[in-house]
């Protein structure tokens, strides 16, 4: 008789965090109109093949709006949130910083017509904790105003020098769901000190000021328990220095999910942050004899297992229900049902 009815193991290995929620590995940004209705099309196609979206969208106002024309812009996006094209509820909306002079209009008009369609609103240029702390009380505030019952995560932007300089605790403001690496504008900060080869898919990794920022930001999420989302990689059409670069970001820096800024990347780095065949059998394994010893200690050839591996190895199911790996029919139902 099947045990995988019993203890479910969020429940059985994390308590209280049981209800996390776990994002999509992969966030494709577009901005223009033409693009962004293609990349809301293929996060419908993708997600009915899965029964899920296996991407996020997010529609960008920072860099998508024309000058002058970003009312406008907001109204365009608000559309498209409230269309049949936003058809699984994952597509969010980065704004402009809190300094600029359109980001209360862009809150106001996001939240006042689509809020409750909202996955999160992404916020650029953090400058450190107090700007966090105002972007999010803004957003809240805009839900007050509008009635909006819906809980609006906010996603942030660290790429300023002040702003990593307090990741820890903008990190661990409530009301934050990820904290992204803003490469390039880093990069530019430090007024030429560091070579422009920093932003390439190769050198970024190499450069020990780039890197050290990564590893802080990734820290610092997973400290918080909210996701640690990594940069673009701008050479768009060569795939394997993409996945390369993501393949690092995953299996070397921690990061849980990627930037996209073409369609061509978006299956790559999906691929690039699942957890390898070997893994997942391994997991499967592991995962079904707990269970049918009630979570107590066990062994896997040879080697013990108890709570603190049980949990490393959901974590890895739960990495490859989410990027789309095959997974015995027993275990996705009763697991991921």
């Amino acid at each position: 008789m099947s045990t995988l009815t019993t203890i479910h193991p969020r429940h059985a290995l994390f308590g209280a965090e049981a209800a996390a929620h776990h994002l999509p590995v992969c966030d494709h940004y577009a901005g223009v109109e033409a693009r962004m209705r293609k990349s809301l099309a293929l996060q419908a196609e993708m997600a009915e093949a899965a029964g899920r979206a296996v991407f996020d969208v997010t529609l960008d106002l920072e860099d998508g709006a024309p000058v002058g024309g970003e009312h406008e812009h907001a109204l365009l996006v608000a559309e498209l949130l409230g269309s049949p094209a936003n058809a699984w509820g994952r597509v969010g909306v980065r704004v402009h910083d809190v300094g600029h002079e359109r980001f209360e209009d862009d809150l106001d008009t996001l939240i006042g017509r689509v809020g409750a369609k909202l996955a999160y609103i992404m916020v650029p240029k953090l400058a450190g904790v107090d700007d966090t702390r105002r972007a999010i009380d803004a957003i809240k505030a805009a839900r007050v105003k509008h009635g909006v019952s819906h809980i609006i995560p906010v996603h942030g932007l660290i790429e300023t020098l002040s702003g990593l300089r307090d990741v820890a605790q903008i990190a661990a403001l409530p009301g934050l769901e990820s904290l992204s690496f803003g490469l390039m504008d880093f990069v530019s900060a430090h007024r030429g000190a560091i070579p422009a080869s920093a932003m390439g898919a190769q050198g970024q990794f190499a450069h020990p000021l780039v890197l050290r920022a990564k590893m802080e930001i990734a820290e610092a999420c997973h400290a918080a328990g909210i996701t640690p989302s990594h940069c673009v990689v701008t050479e768009f059409k060569d795939t394997r220095a993409l996945s390369k670069a993501a393949e690092r970001a995953s299996r070397e820096l921690g990061y849980t999910r990627m930037w996209s800024i073409h369609p061509d990347q978006i299956s790559v780095i999906i691929d690039a942050f699942a957890p390898v065949t070997a893994e997942v059998d391994d997991a499967v394994e592991i995962l079904s004899a707990a269970q049918a010893a009630h979570w107590a200690p066990t062994s896997y050839h040879g080697v013990l297992h108890d709570r603190a591996s049980y949990r490393h190895y959901w974590f890895v199911l739960e990495r490859a229900w989410l990027t789309g790996q095959p997974l015995p029919a027993e275990i996705r139902q009763a697991f991921f049902g």
